[in-house]
């Protein structure tokens, strides 16, 4: 069993490591953001996105009961709520309790 001095250790650099890892880039590019790094700031959100929905449905069974629906219903939710409401927290609250809810209830 670990001593909470070397728990609070551990945690202490993981805390200055993940600090580090996200000023990084503001103490690195401090006049000016080179145009790369801008453009891809602009296309990995949506490529990230992207990937994390394939990564979700890619053990999603199209061949038996109940064929993807409850993915599909969720997702759908998902979309529909990002795209009427633009609150992400809501769009991943309500699609996950939509899918436990189908999942447990429905199918």
């Amino acid at each position: 069993m670990t001593s909470p001095v070397h728990t609070a250790a551990l945690i202490a650099v993981m805390a200055i490591g993940s600090m580090l890892l996200r000023f990084l880039p503001f103490l690195v590019f401090r006049k000016k953001t080179p145009p790369f790094i801008a453009y891809l700031g602009k296309v990995l959100p949506s490529a990230i996105i992207g990937m994390l929905i394939v990564y979700c449905l890619r053990e999603t069974n199209v061949t038996a009961m109940p064929f993807g629906l409850p993915e599909l219903i969720a997702t759908g939710i998902v979309v529909l709520l990002q795209i009427w409401k633009r609150k992400t927290i809501l769009s991943i609250i309500a699609g996950t309790a939509a899918y436990m809810l189908l999942l447990q209830v429905v199918f």
